[in-house]
Protein backbone atom coordinates (compact mmCIF):
# COMPACT_ATOMS: atom_id res chain seq x y z
CA UNK A 1 0.00 0.00 0.00
CA UNK A 2 1.10 3.28 -0.57
CA UNK A 3 0.06 6.58 1.54
CA UNK A 4 -1.15 9.30 -0.96
CA UNK A 5 -0.87 13.59 -0.10
CA UNK A 6 -4.29 13.55 1.89
CA UNK A 7 -2.69 10.10 3.92
CA UNK A 8 -4.86 7.81 2.80
CA UNK A 9 -3.65 4.47 2.33
CA UNK A 10 -4.05 3.47 -1.58
CA UNK A 11 -3.22 0.00 -3.57
CA UNK A 12 -0.25 0.15 -5.65
CA UNK A 13 -2.49 -1.81 -8.52
CA UNK A 14 -5.95 -2.51 -9.11
CA UNK A 15 -7.84 -4.18 -11.81
CA UNK A 16 -4.27 -5.15 -13.01
CA UNK A 17 -3.38 -0.80 -13.58
CA UNK A 18 -0.70 0.57 -11.59
CA UNK A 19 -2.42 3.24 -9.44
CA UNK A 20 -1.22 6.65 -9.19
CA UNK A 21 -1.72 8.05 -5.41
CA UNK A 22 -2.51 11.93 -5.49
CA UNK A 23 0.14 13.79 -4.53
CA UNK A 24 -1.68 17.45 -4.56
CA UNK A 25 -3.72 19.50 -6.93
CA UNK A 26 -1.49 20.16 -9.47
CA UNK A 27 0.92 18.18 -8.79
CA UNK A 28 0.46 15.91 -12.08
CA UNK A 29 0.83 16.50 -15.51
CA UNK A 30 -0.61 14.41 -18.45
CA UNK A 31 1.69 11.89 -20.30
CA UNK A 32 3.37 12.75 -23.25
CA UNK A 33 1.42 11.69 -25.70
CA UNK A 34 -1.57 12.06 -28.34
CA UNK A 35 -4.98 12.63 -27.44
CA UNK A 36 -6.22 8.76 -27.69
CA UNK A 37 -8.84 7.92 -30.60
CA UNK A 38 -10.61 4.75 -30.46
CA UNK A 39 -12.49 5.60 -33.41
CA UNK A 40 -12.09 4.14 -36.91
CA UNK A 41 -11.99 6.07 -40.28
CA UNK A 42 -15.38 4.75 -41.49
CA UNK A 43 -17.25 4.91 -45.26
CA UNK A 44 -20.47 6.21 -46.01
CA UNK A 45 -21.25 6.63 -49.81
CA UNK A 46 -24.82 8.53 -51.25
CA UNK A 47 -26.26 5.29 -52.22
CA UNK A 48 -26.10 3.87 -48.66
CA UNK A 49 -29.41 5.70 -47.52
CA UNK A 50 -30.20 6.88 -44.10
CA UNK A 51 -28.89 5.78 -40.84
CA UNK A 52 -32.37 4.83 -39.34
CA UNK A 53 -32.32 1.37 -37.88
CA UNK A 54 -35.82 -0.27 -36.83
CA UNK A 55 -34.95 -1.00 -33.44
CA UNK A 56 -32.40 -1.08 -30.28
CA UNK A 57 -31.98 -4.64 -31.25
CA UNK A 58 -31.06 -3.43 -35.10
CA UNK A 59 -28.65 -0.85 -33.51
CA UNK A 60 -26.85 -3.17 -31.52
CA UNK A 61 -26.39 -5.53 -33.80
CA UNK A 62 -24.97 -3.06 -36.51
CA UNK A 63 -22.37 -1.51 -34.32
CA UNK A 64 -21.45 -4.67 -33.74
CA UNK A 65 -21.73 -4.58 -29.76
CA UNK A 66 -19.75 -7.74 -28.10
CA UNK A 67 -19.46 -9.64 -24.97
CA UNK A 68 -16.85 -7.76 -23.02
CA UNK A 69 -16.69 -4.40 -24.27
CA UNK A 70 -17.51 -0.98 -22.80
CA UNK A 71 -20.72 1.10 -23.06
CA UNK A 72 -21.38 4.59 -22.20
CA UNK A 73 -25.18 6.80 -21.30
CA UNK A 74 -25.37 10.64 -20.47
CA UNK A 75 -27.49 11.41 -17.56
CA UNK A 76 -29.05 14.86 -19.36
CA UNK A 77 -32.28 13.19 -18.00
CA UNK A 78 -31.20 12.59 -14.38
CA UNK A 79 -34.11 10.75 -12.91
CA UNK A 80 -36.15 11.42 -15.79
CA UNK A 81 -34.12 8.46 -18.07
CA UNK A 82 -35.92 6.20 -20.01
CA UNK A 83 -32.98 5.05 -22.02
CA UNK A 84 -30.76 3.04 -20.04
CA UNK A 85 -32.46 0.19 -18.76
CA UNK A 86 -34.22 -0.69 -22.16
CA UNK A 87 -30.81 -0.80 -24.32
CA UNK A 88 -29.90 -3.13 -21.36
CA UNK A 89 -32.75 -5.11 -22.04
CA UNK A 90 -32.13 -5.28 -25.17
CA UNK A 91 -28.17 -6.12 -24.94
CA UNK A 92 -29.39 -8.80 -22.68
CA UNK A 93 -31.66 -10.57 -25.23
CA UNK A 94 -28.87 -10.68 -27.33
CA UNK A 95 -27.34 -12.69 -24.99
CA UNK A 96 -24.07 -10.22 -24.60
CA UNK A 97 -22.20 -10.55 -21.09
CA UNK A 98 -19.55 -8.98 -19.20
CA UNK A 99 -19.63 -5.36 -20.16
CA UNK A 100 -18.25 -2.55 -18.94
CA UNK A 101 -21.03 0.29 -18.20
CA UNK A 102 -19.38 3.76 -18.10
CA UNK A 103 -22.03 6.15 -17.99
CA UNK A 104 -21.42 10.41 -16.78
CA UNK A 105 -23.55 9.25 -14.41
CA UNK A 106 -26.08 7.08 -12.37
CA UNK A 107 -29.53 8.32 -10.34
CA UNK A 108 -31.99 6.54 -8.35
CA UNK A 109 -34.04 5.38 -11.31
CA UNK A 110 -31.34 3.08 -12.12
CA UNK A 111 -31.85 0.60 -9.87
CA UNK A 112 -32.91 -2.45 -11.90
CA UNK A 113 -28.90 -1.67 -13.08
CA UNK A 114 -28.53 -4.63 -10.05
CA UNK A 115 -29.99 -6.98 -11.60
CA UNK A 116 -27.99 -7.03 -15.05
CA UNK A 117 -24.98 -7.51 -12.70
CA UNK A 118 -26.49 -10.34 -10.87
CA UNK A 119 -27.17 -11.82 -14.66
CA UNK A 120 -23.85 -11.21 -15.62
CA UNK A 121 -24.81 -8.89 -18.29
CA UNK A 122 -22.84 -6.09 -16.42
CA UNK A 123 -19.69 -7.16 -14.78
CA UNK A 124 -17.49 -3.30 -14.26
CA UNK A 125 -18.94 -0.39 -13.60
CA UNK A 126 -17.29 3.06 -14.52
CA UNK A 127 -19.30 6.35 -12.98
CA UNK A 128 -19.17 9.74 -11.51
CA UNK A 129 -21.67 8.46 -8.59
CA UNK A 130 -23.50 5.61 -7.55
CA UNK A 131 -27.04 5.98 -5.48
CA UNK A 132 -29.70 3.94 -4.30
CA UNK A 133 -30.31 0.00 -4.68
CA UNK A 134 -27.24 -0.09 -6.83
CA UNK A 135 -25.08 1.90 -4.44
CA UNK A 136 -25.78 -0.26 -1.66
CA UNK A 137 -25.19 -3.32 -3.76
CA UNK A 138 -21.81 -2.23 -4.76
CA UNK A 139 -21.30 -1.05 -0.86
CA UNK A 140 -22.03 -4.78 -0.03
CA UNK A 141 -19.51 -5.92 -2.95
CA UNK A 142 -21.67 -7.28 -5.56
CA UNK A 143 -18.87 -6.64 -8.27
CA UNK A 144 -15.54 -8.55 -8.29
CA UNK A 145 -13.48 -5.74 -8.93
CA UNK A 146 -13.97 -2.10 -7.83
CA UNK A 147 -15.84 0.70 -9.57
CA UNK A 148 -13.77 3.60 -10.84
CA UNK A 149 -15.52 6.95 -9.89
CA UNK A 150 -14.69 10.20 -11.49
CA UNK A 151 -15.35 13.83 -11.62
CA UNK A 152 -16.89 14.85 -14.30
CA UNK A 153 -13.49 16.62 -15.49
CA UNK A 154 -11.63 13.75 -14.96
CA UNK A 155 -13.78 11.22 -16.98
CA UNK A 156 -13.26 13.62 -20.20
CA UNK A 157 -9.56 13.24 -19.52
CA UNK A 158 -9.98 9.48 -18.86
CA UNK A 159 -11.43 8.79 -22.55
CA UNK A 160 -8.81 11.72 -23.80
CA UNK A 161 -5.97 9.52 -22.45
CA UNK A 162 -7.14 5.83 -23.38
CA UNK A 163 -8.10 4.96 -19.79
CA UNK A 164 -11.54 4.56 -21.09
CA UNK A 165 -12.32 3.08 -24.26
CA UNK A 166 -15.74 3.25 -24.94
CA UNK A 167 -16.88 0.91 -27.73
CA UNK A 168 -20.78 1.73 -27.86
CA UNK A 169 -22.17 4.90 -26.63
CA UNK A 170 -26.08 4.74 -26.30
CA UNK A 171 -26.99 8.63 -26.78
CA UNK A 172 -30.63 9.54 -25.93
CA UNK A 173 -31.16 13.46 -27.52
CA UNK A 174 -34.59 15.10 -28.01
CA UNK A 175 -34.76 15.29 -32.08
CA UNK A 176 -32.55 13.58 -34.27
CA UNK A 177 -32.37 13.83 -38.34
CA UNK A 178 -31.90 10.54 -40.01
CA UNK A 179 -28.52 10.61 -40.86
CA UNK A 180 -27.66 11.73 -36.92
CA UNK A 181 -27.31 15.48 -36.62
CA UNK A 182 -28.97 16.03 -33.63
CA UNK A 183 -29.59 18.82 -30.56
CA UNK A 184 -31.61 18.58 -27.07
CA UNK A 185 -33.04 21.88 -27.15
CA UNK A 186 -36.37 20.57 -29.54
CA UNK A 187 -38.57 17.92 -29.57
CA UNK A 188 -41.13 15.95 -26.82
CA UNK A 189 -38.48 15.64 -23.90
CA UNK A 190 -36.37 18.10 -23.99
CA UNK A 191 -33.29 17.99 -22.00
CA UNK A 192 -31.23 20.81 -22.98
CA UNK A 193 -27.78 20.95 -23.16
CA UNK A 194 -25.65 18.00 -24.08
CA UNK A 195 -22.97 18.72 -22.68
CA UNK A 196 -21.78 15.04 -21.62
CA UNK A 197 -22.97 13.34 -24.48
CA UNK A 198 -21.08 15.82 -26.76
CA UNK A 199 -17.87 14.00 -25.32
CA UNK A 200 -19.23 10.82 -25.95
CA UNK A 201 -20.37 11.14 -29.44
CA UNK A 202 -16.65 12.62 -30.05
CA UNK A 203 -14.58 9.76 -28.30
CA UNK A 204 -16.86 6.49 -28.54
CA UNK A 205 -15.97 3.48 -31.49
CA UNK A 206 -19.48 3.66 -32.35
CA UNK A 207 -22.70 5.93 -31.60
CA UNK A 208 -26.03 5.01 -31.84
CA UNK A 209 -28.59 8.07 -31.01
CA UNK A 210 -31.83 7.17 -29.62
CA UNK A 211 -34.58 9.71 -29.78
CA UNK A 212 -38.09 9.64 -30.01
CA UNK A 213 -38.55 13.16 -32.42
CA UNK A 214 -36.94 12.59 -35.87
CA UNK A 215 -37.10 15.73 -37.71
CA UNK A 216 -36.32 16.20 -41.59
CA UNK A 217 -32.83 16.88 -42.78
CA UNK A 218 -30.94 18.86 -41.26
CA UNK A 219 -31.63 19.20 -37.62
CA UNK A 220 -30.82 22.62 -35.94
CA UNK A 221 -29.56 23.66 -33.96
CA UNK A 222 -26.75 20.87 -33.94
CA UNK A 223 -25.40 19.91 -30.63
CA UNK A 224 -24.04 16.10 -31.95
CA UNK A 225 -22.96 16.18 -35.37
CA UNK A 226 -23.81 13.99 -37.88
CA UNK A 227 -20.09 12.20 -38.84
CA UNK A 228 -19.58 11.02 -35.14
CA UNK A 229 -23.51 9.02 -35.65
CA UNK A 230 -23.15 5.59 -36.90
CA UNK A 231 -26.99 4.97 -36.51
CA UNK A 232 -30.21 6.84 -35.13
CA UNK A 233 -33.14 4.79 -33.55
CA UNK A 234 -36.78 6.02 -33.38
CA UNK A 235 -38.57 5.24 -29.67
CA UNK A 236 -41.69 5.69 -27.98
CA UNK A 237 -39.77 8.08 -24.85
CA UNK A 238 -36.38 8.68 -23.90
CA UNK A 239 -37.36 10.39 -21.02
CA UNK A 240 -39.33 12.43 -19.12
CA UNK A 241 -37.91 16.30 -19.60
CA UNK A 242 -40.41 16.93 -15.66
CA UNK A 243 -37.93 14.62 -13.70
CA UNK A 244 -34.59 16.16 -14.85
CA UNK A 245 -35.14 18.44 -11.54
CA UNK A 246 -36.78 16.16 -9.38
CA UNK A 247 -36.05 16.43 -5.84
CA UNK A 248 -33.42 18.78 -6.63
CA UNK A 249 -34.57 21.79 -8.57
CA UNK A 250 -37.38 23.20 -5.54
CA UNK A 251 -37.18 26.38 -4.06
CA UNK A 252 -37.54 25.71 -0.03
CA UNK A 253 -39.19 27.59 2.56
CA UNK A 254 -37.62 25.19 5.00
CA UNK A 255 -35.72 27.98 7.87
CA UNK A 256 -32.63 25.96 7.85
CA UNK A 257 -32.00 25.88 4.49
CA UNK A 258 -33.12 29.53 4.29
CA UNK A 259 -30.58 30.45 6.77
CA UNK A 260 -27.33 28.73 5.29
CA UNK A 261 -28.33 30.25 2.01
CA UNK A 262 -28.29 33.89 3.38
CA UNK A 263 -25.16 33.09 5.64
CA UNK A 264 -23.63 31.53 1.97
CA UNK A 265 -24.80 35.30 0.14
CA UNK A 266 -23.30 37.59 2.88
CA UNK A 267 -19.97 34.85 2.53
CA UNK A 268 -20.04 35.83 -1.53
CA UNK A 269 -21.04 39.73 -0.38
CA UNK A 270 -17.92 39.94 1.61
CA UNK A 271 -15.50 38.18 0.20
CA UNK A 272 -14.11 40.72 -1.91
CA UNK A 273 -14.96 38.86 -5.31
CA UNK A 274 -18.60 40.31 -5.47
CA UNK A 275 -17.77 43.07 -8.10
CA UNK A 276 -19.18 44.04 -11.87
CA UNK A 277 -17.80 41.46 -13.92
CA UNK A 278 -17.49 38.27 -11.42
CA UNK A 279 -18.69 34.93 -12.22
CA UNK A 280 -20.40 32.25 -10.33
CA UNK A 281 -21.28 28.42 -10.30
CA UNK A 282 -24.28 28.24 -8.08
CA UNK A 283 -25.67 24.56 -8.88
CA UNK A 284 -28.53 23.14 -7.83
CA UNK A 285 -30.82 21.98 -4.31
CA UNK A 286 -32.77 23.67 -2.27
CA UNK A 287 -29.74 25.71 -0.78
CA UNK A 288 -28.32 26.62 -4.26
CA UNK A 289 -31.16 27.68 -6.05
CA UNK A 290 -32.36 30.20 -2.50
CA UNK A 291 -28.57 31.30 -3.22
CA UNK A 292 -29.40 32.16 -6.59
CA UNK A 293 -32.42 33.93 -5.10
CA UNK A 294 -30.56 35.91 -2.83
CA UNK A 295 -27.56 36.84 -4.51
CA UNK A 296 -30.13 37.97 -7.38
CA UNK A 297 -31.42 40.52 -4.85
CA UNK A 298 -28.13 41.68 -3.81
CA UNK A 299 -27.06 41.73 -7.64
CA UNK A 300 -29.97 44.01 -8.00
CA UNK A 301 -29.71 46.22 -5.15
CA UNK A 302 -25.89 47.21 -5.40
CA UNK A 303 -26.54 47.13 -9.36
CA UNK A 304 -23.43 44.42 -9.94
CA UNK A 305 -23.79 42.30 -13.61
CA UNK A 306 -21.95 39.45 -13.64
CA UNK A 307 -20.06 38.10 -16.61
CA UNK A 308 -20.84 34.15 -17.26
CA UNK A 309 -22.10 31.80 -14.91
CA UNK A 310 -21.13 28.50 -15.40
CA UNK A 311 -22.12 24.24 -15.13
CA UNK A 312 -25.24 22.98 -14.34
CA UNK A 313 -27.96 25.86 -15.04
CA UNK A 314 -31.91 25.63 -13.49
CA UNK A 315 -33.99 28.29 -14.20
CA UNK A 316 -33.15 30.84 -11.15
CA UNK A 317 -30.04 31.44 -12.84
CA UNK A 318 -31.59 31.53 -16.08
CA UNK A 319 -34.58 34.25 -15.01
CA UNK A 320 -30.75 36.27 -13.43
CA UNK A 321 -29.84 36.32 -17.65
CA UNK A 322 -32.58 37.18 -18.75
CA UNK A 323 -33.21 40.11 -16.53
CA UNK A 324 -29.71 41.54 -17.59
CA UNK A 325 -27.30 40.37 -14.44
CA UNK A 326 -26.10 37.98 -15.54
CA UNK A 327 -24.02 38.57 -19.15
CA UNK A 328 -24.31 34.88 -20.20
CA UNK A 329 -24.26 31.14 -19.68
CA UNK A 330 -21.93 28.51 -19.91
CA UNK A 331 -24.13 25.42 -19.76
CA UNK A 332 -23.25 21.63 -19.32
CA UNK A 333 -26.42 20.28 -18.14
CA UNK A 334 -29.75 22.02 -17.47
CA UNK A 335 -31.52 21.09 -14.65
CA UNK A 336 -35.56 22.05 -15.39
CA UNK A 337 -37.13 22.83 -18.99
CA UNK A 338 -37.22 26.54 -18.19
CA UNK A 339 -33.23 26.24 -18.82
CA UNK A 340 -33.88 23.65 -21.27
CA UNK A 341 -35.96 25.86 -23.24
CA UNK A 342 -33.55 29.14 -22.51
CA UNK A 343 -30.76 27.09 -23.70
CA UNK A 344 -32.43 27.06 -27.82
CA UNK A 345 -33.42 30.79 -27.69
CA UNK A 346 -30.51 33.15 -26.65
CA UNK A 347 -26.81 33.12 -28.03
CA UNK A 348 -25.58 34.05 -25.10
CA UNK A 349 -26.99 31.16 -23.21
CA UNK A 350 -24.11 28.87 -24.42
CA UNK A 351 -24.17 24.65 -24.70
CA UNK A 352 -20.80 23.76 -23.30
CA UNK A 353 -19.31 20.41 -23.75
CA UNK A 354 -17.82 18.64 -20.48
CA UNK A 355 -14.02 18.59 -21.24
CA UNK A 356 -14.12 22.20 -22.38
CA UNK A 357 -15.86 22.95 -18.48
CA UNK A 358 -13.52 20.89 -16.34
CA UNK A 359 -10.96 18.72 -18.32
CA UNK A 360 -7.40 19.40 -16.06
CA UNK A 361 -6.13 18.47 -19.18
CA UNK A 362 -7.89 20.41 -21.85
CA UNK A 363 -5.56 23.24 -22.52
CA UNK A 364 -7.80 25.79 -19.96
CA UNK A 365 -10.93 24.50 -19.03
CA UNK A 366 -14.02 27.38 -18.15
CA UNK A 367 -13.47 26.88 -14.37
CA UNK A 368 -10.16 28.21 -14.80
CA UNK A 369 -11.89 31.58 -15.55
CA UNK A 370 -14.68 31.34 -12.35
CA UNK A 371 -14.55 33.45 -9.24
CA UNK A 372 -17.54 31.66 -6.70
CA UNK A 373 -18.10 28.15 -6.79
CA UNK A 374 -21.31 27.32 -4.40
CA UNK A 375 -21.06 23.26 -3.55
CA UNK A 376 -22.60 20.95 -0.94
CA UNK A 377 -20.85 17.54 0.77
CA UNK A 378 -22.05 14.86 2.85
CA UNK A 379 -19.96 15.66 5.75
CA UNK A 380 -16.40 17.57 6.41
CA UNK A 381 -13.51 17.05 8.55
CA UNK A 382 -10.99 19.43 10.52
CA UNK A 383 -8.72 19.39 8.03
CA UNK A 384 -11.84 20.72 5.15
CA UNK A 385 -11.73 17.41 3.47
CA UNK A 386 -15.48 16.70 1.95
CA UNK A 387 -16.77 13.29 1.30
CA UNK A 388 -19.53 13.21 -1.21
CA UNK A 389 -20.00 9.79 -1.97
CA UNK A 390 -20.19 7.83 0.96
CA UNK A 391 -23.33 8.21 3.99
CA UNK A 392 -23.19 7.68 7.43
CA UNK A 393 -23.63 3.77 7.08
CA UNK A 394 -20.50 3.46 4.27
CA UNK A 395 -22.75 3.10 1.67
CA UNK A 396 -22.17 4.74 -1.82
CA UNK A 397 -24.93 7.58 -2.26
CA UNK A 398 -23.93 10.46 -4.08
CA UNK A 399 -21.63 11.50 -6.89
CA UNK A 400 -18.29 13.14 -7.72
CA UNK A 401 -20.08 15.52 -9.97
CA UNK A 402 -18.04 18.61 -11.31
CA UNK A 403 -17.29 19.39 -7.56
CA UNK A 404 -13.76 18.75 -7.01
CA UNK A 405 -13.47 20.06 -10.18
CA UNK A 406 -14.48 23.31 -9.55
CA UNK A 407 -13.22 23.88 -5.58
CA UNK A 408 -9.82 22.89 -7.35
CA UNK A 409 -9.81 25.57 -9.62
CA UNK A 410 -12.55 28.49 -8.45
CA UNK A 411 -10.92 31.76 -6.98
CA UNK A 412 -13.37 31.34 -3.82
CA UNK A 413 -14.98 27.44 -3.05
CA UNK A 414 -17.58 27.81 -0.64
CA UNK A 415 -19.13 24.41 1.46
CA UNK A 416 -22.67 25.30 2.29
CA UNK A 417 -24.30 22.46 4.55
CA UNK A 418 -26.31 22.09 7.60
CA UNK A 419 -24.22 21.47 10.23
CA UNK A 420 -25.85 18.24 11.20
CA UNK A 421 -28.54 16.14 9.34
CA UNK A 422 -30.84 14.21 11.45
CA UNK A 423 -28.70 12.73 14.08
CA UNK A 424 -25.70 12.60 12.11
CA UNK A 425 -22.80 16.08 12.80
CA UNK A 426 -21.94 17.03 9.15
CA UNK A 427 -18.21 18.10 10.72
CA UNK A 428 -16.30 15.14 11.91
CA UNK A 429 -12.44 14.22 12.73
CA UNK A 430 -12.10 12.42 9.51
CA UNK A 431 -14.57 11.89 7.21
CA UNK A 432 -15.28 8.29 5.52
CA UNK A 433 -14.28 9.45 1.80
CA UNK A 434 -12.31 11.96 0.63
CA UNK A 435 -13.65 13.15 -2.86
CA UNK A 436 -12.31 16.69 -2.56
CA UNK A 437 -9.24 17.87 -0.55
CA UNK A 438 -8.76 20.26 2.04
CA UNK A 439 -6.56 22.65 0.35
CA UNK A 440 -9.28 23.07 -2.31
CA UNK A 441 -12.10 24.53 -0.10
CA UNK A 442 -12.38 28.16 1.52
CA UNK A 443 -14.64 27.58 3.84
CA UNK A 444 -17.46 25.92 5.08
CA UNK A 445 -21.15 27.75 5.60
CA UNK A 446 -23.53 26.71 8.29
CA UNK A 447 -26.96 27.34 10.09
CA UNK A 448 -24.74 28.51 13.15
CA UNK A 449 -21.83 30.16 11.42
CA UNK A 450 -18.77 30.19 9.04
CA UNK A 451 -15.66 28.54 9.44
CA UNK A 452 -12.74 29.34 6.98
CA UNK A 453 -9.58 27.94 5.63
CA UNK A 454 -7.40 30.15 6.68
CA UNK A 455 -4.22 28.02 4.96
CA UNK A 456 -5.83 28.51 1.83
CA UNK A 457 -7.30 31.84 2.11
CA UNK A 458 -5.71 34.17 5.00
CA UNK A 459 -7.31 37.12 4.18
CA UNK A 460 -11.32 35.75 4.11
CA UNK A 461 -11.48 35.85 7.68
CA UNK A 462 -10.81 39.75 7.93
CA UNK A 463 -13.10 40.26 5.27
CA UNK A 464 -16.13 38.28 6.61
CA UNK A 465 -15.33 40.23 9.94
CA UNK A 466 -17.89 43.23 8.47
CA UNK A 467 -20.44 41.00 7.69
CA UNK A 468 -21.89 40.31 10.86
CA UNK A 469 -21.89 36.00 10.52
CA UNK A 470 -20.29 34.21 13.49
CA UNK A 471 -16.82 33.30 12.87
CA UNK A 472 -16.19 29.80 14.17
CA UNK A 473 -12.87 26.85 13.07
CA UNK A 474 -13.89 23.64 11.91
CA UNK A 475 -12.65 22.43 15.48
CA UNK A 476 -15.43 24.57 16.95
CA UNK A 477 -18.39 23.50 14.86
CA UNK A 478 -17.00 20.01 14.69
CA UNK A 479 -17.57 19.89 18.97
CA UNK A 480 -20.51 21.65 18.32
CA UNK A 481 -22.42 19.19 16.44
CA UNK A 482 -21.49 16.55 18.92
CA UNK A 483 -22.47 18.25 21.49
CA UNK A 484 -26.48 17.78 19.33
CA UNK A 485 -26.17 14.62 18.45
CA UNK A 486 -22.86 13.00 20.25
CA UNK A 487 -20.24 11.00 18.45
CA UNK A 488 -21.44 8.35 16.48
CA UNK A 489 -20.24 4.97 16.44
CA UNK A 490 -17.18 4.30 13.78
CA UNK A 491 -17.89 2.70 10.75
CA UNK A 492 -17.36 -1.71 10.45
CA UNK A 493 -15.72 -2.08 6.91
CA UNK A 494 -14.02 -5.22 5.02
CA UNK A 495 -10.73 -3.81 4.67
CA UNK A 496 -9.54 -6.59 2.73
CA UNK A 497 -12.22 -5.64 -0.23
CA UNK A 498 -12.22 -2.61 -1.75
CA UNK A 499 -15.29 -1.78 -3.74
CA UNK A 500 -14.35 1.80 -5.31
CA UNK A 501 -11.52 3.91 -6.16
CA UNK A 502 -12.04 7.43 -6.28
CA UNK A 503 -10.11 9.73 -8.43
CA UNK A 504 -9.07 12.53 -8.33
CA UNK A 505 -9.68 15.07 -11.81
CA UNK A 506 -5.67 14.48 -12.78
CA UNK A 507 -6.15 10.84 -12.65
CA UNK A 508 -4.55 10.03 -9.37
CA UNK A 509 -6.01 8.09 -6.95
CA UNK A 510 -7.17 9.93 -3.75
CA UNK A 511 -9.18 7.60 -1.52
CA UNK A 512 -10.55 3.98 -2.06
CA UNK A 513 -13.96 2.77 -0.99
CA UNK A 514 -14.52 -0.26 1.14
CA UNK A 515 -17.24 -3.20 1.44
CA UNK A 516 -19.53 -2.47 4.40
CA UNK A 517 -20.22 -5.21 7.15
CA UNK A 518 -23.63 -6.33 8.11
CA UNK A 519 -24.69 -4.12 10.57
Amino acid sequence: MLTNAVNRNIPEKINNKKLIPYQGEFALSPADAPVASYRKLKKRTPDMGNKIQRDLTAAIRSVGLKDGMTISFHHGFRDGDLTVLPVLEAIRALGIKNLTLAPSSLTDVHDPVVEFIKDGTITHLESSGLRGKLGKAVSEGILENPVVLRTHGDRVRAIQAGELNIDVAFLAVASADEYGNATGCTGKNICGALGYAMVDAKYAANVVLITDNLVSYPCSPISIDQSDVDCVVVVDQIGDSALIGKGAARTTRDPKQLLIAENTTKVIEYSGLFVEGFSVQTGVGAVPIAVTNFLGERMRTQNIHAAFALGGIGAAITRLHQEGYIQKILAVQSFDTEASAALCNDVTHIETETGTYANIFGNGCCINKLDICILSALEMDTHFNCNILTGSNGELRGALGGGPDCAGAARLSIMAMPLIRGRIPSIVDEVNTICTPGTSVDCVVTEYGVAVNTARNPDLTERLRKSGLKLFTMQQLKEMAERLTGKPEPIQYNRDKIVAVVEYRDGSIIDVVYQVLPE
